[in-house]
């Protein structure tokens, strides 16, 4: 499980890192290149969730998306300096349960 969430979480900077790219050029003014390595950034992102090791693309990327939600309220906090407020965090921990529970129910 180590493994997964180490993979969640470089993923989910991958995706969000590049997506902040492209904000910063497209609505920022940014030089080009920003976006292209945003792009790339994204593009990575796609190629890094293929390591799971879980048998099903759908439940791998909606557990992922549970741990994307908690790594974007952390960037905006880290990174746009916009403190999250108790909605935010009651709400990243009912995603984080729901991952839970999607990786963890017992399956036949």
């Amino acid at each position: 499980m180590f493994y997964a969430m180490i993979l969640f979480i470089i993923a989910g900077i991958a995706e969000i890192g590049g997506g902040y790219l492209i904000w910063l050029w497209f609505r920022e003014g940014k030089p080009f290149y920003w976006g292209i390595g945003g792009g790339l950034s994204l593009a990575l992102y796609g190629v890094i969730a293929t390591f799971q090791t879980f048998p099903s693309f759908g439940r791998v990327y909606a557990a992922y998306g549970g741990v994307f939600i908690i790594l974007s309220v952390l960037w905006g906090w880290g990174i746009d300096k916009k403190t999250p407020d108790m909605y935010d965090w009651v709400g990243a921990g009912i995603c984080l349960i729901g991952v839970s529970v999607m990786l963890f129910a017992p399956r036949q």
